[in-house]
């Protein structure tokens, strides 16, 4: 689940702790409400401690991809949380004060943010100043990546998967290919990324996935989160990504060279087999638990599962998936907050169905109740334009076309050679 693994991730950051605990911590709980006044313009009234600029932005790109403006004092804010050099931390209680070394800068609130005021940027009040903003972060992360070519969720960490994909994302939307940004080891983000793909021949029921991290001894474990989001990377897409063509049931293949686009579609092929058992991903039993605990349905990484394999023309794997959040996601979405909300209108978008009749839930008109009334649509724009935002927010990233053409190309291939 996204907002709980930012959580735990923050959490580990700050205490240094080991691979092997952080990914024991991914299933760590949600921070508590706080009872502290939530500022103006923020979306959301938990404790937004670990996930404030996140879930404001993915509730803007959630917007965006249906036709919505956020607020002017939304974006406001999110545009206050930028600290001098361009990065972003989880949340600032005190945006007026400067960031200093005590700031915990955050890659993944950075990139996520990057890709949210790229999508506000046209509509905004002052879209030069989103702009400057959007680059800004860019270049930021740019400028942190390690020597393996990848990204740690605060800098000078190690480099992990999640961090790397939405690394990615951000760089795509940013206008870079990241395949020609090369840390100082000469590095691009997808020579790390492969760093984390399990082989097909792996026997654990891992074949294809990806891990987070290598663990102390080394070893990867397959972890649907990460897989979900390596997937996207791979493919040259983003989470607001919608299905892709040509349609075809995902195999798991080793080539002699990987790619990345070889990779995300192994990827894909674990999470069709893991979603074909139940439906739906789970979560492990937490740290503590009582033996025999059962696990917990796991809602945000099944819809982020059920992205991921639109987005690689395995729409047909993702159905039931797809059926089961609209019977039993929407009061996880309620308790969990704007974050929760996009995740499912991003799935929705992705499977070519309306977020305004997701099951019995209007999945827009919850996320919108969670901030600032959104803006009234501008009906003075051209209709061209109109058609443009209303047609769906993914246009923006046909900057990175080439990338996704290569994978189409890719994925025929795959077909022509397993007949």
């Amino acid at each position: 689940m996204i907002s709980v693994r930012r959580a735990a991730a923050a959490l580990a950051a700050g205490a240094v702790l080991s691979t092997t605990a952080a990914g024991v911590a991914a299933a760590a709980p949600s921070p508590t409400p706080s009872p502290a006044k939530i500022p103006a313009g923020l979306y959301g009234t938990a404790d937004p401690t670990y996930d404030g600029v996140w879930r404001q932005s993915l509730a803007f790109l959630a917007q965006r991809s249906s036709g919505i403006q956020p607020a002017d004092q939304s974006v406001d804010w999110l545009l206050g949380q930028q600290c001098a050099n361009g990065a972003f931390a989880s949340y600032r209680p005190e945006p007026a004060k400067a960031c200093d070394v005590k700031t915990m800068l955050d890659s993944n609130a950075t990139a996520v943010a990057v890709q949210a005021l790229a999508a506000v940027e046209r509509q905004s009040a002052d879209p030069a100043e989103v702009a400057k903003v959007a680059r800004a972060g860019a270049a930021w992360l740019k400028s942190v990546q390690n020597k393996d070519g990848g990204w740690s969720f605060t800098p000078g960490g190690p480099s992990d998967a999640n961090s790397t994909s939405i690394v990615v994302n951000a760089l795509v939307v940013a206008g870079e290919r990241p395949a020609n940004v090369k840390s100082a080891a000469g590095k691009n983000p997808y020579d790390a990324l492969l760093t984390f793909a399990l082989p097909c021949t792996v026997k654990d029921g891992g074949a294809g996935a990806f891990a987070y991290q290598p663990d102390k001894a080394g070893k990867l474990l397959a972890n649907a989160d990460a897989t979900a989001a390596a997937t996207l990377a791979g493919l040259g897409k983003g989470i607001t990504a919608r299905g892709a063509q040509p349609q075809q049931q995902p195999t798991c293949t080793d080539l002699p060279k990987p790619t990345p686009e070889r990779a995300a579609l192994n990827g894909a092929s674990y999470l069709a087999a893991q979603l074909a058992k139940t439906g739906h991903l789970n979560t492990p039993p937490m740290p503590g638990a009582e033996a025999g605990a059962a696990e917990l349905p796991d809602y945000g990484n099944t819809a982020d599962a059920v992205v991921a394999l639109a987005a690689a023309g395995a729409k047909a794997e993702a159905t039931g998936s797809l059926a089961w959040l609209e019977k039993n996601a929407a009061s996880w979405a309620k308790g969990s907050g704007p974050a929760a909300y996009a995740q499912l209108v991003f799935a929705a978008h992705a499977m070519d169905t309306d977020p305004r009749s997701f099951g019995s839930t209007d999945l827009l008109e919850q996320l919108n109740a969670t901030g600032p009334a959104p803006k009234a649509p501008d009906n003075s724009k051209a209709s061209a334009g109109a058609a443009e935002d209303e047609g769906g927010f993914d246009l923006w990233w046909i900057i990175g076309i080439g990338m996704v053409v290569g994978v189409g190309i890719g994925f025929l291939l795959s077909g022509r050679n397993k007949k």
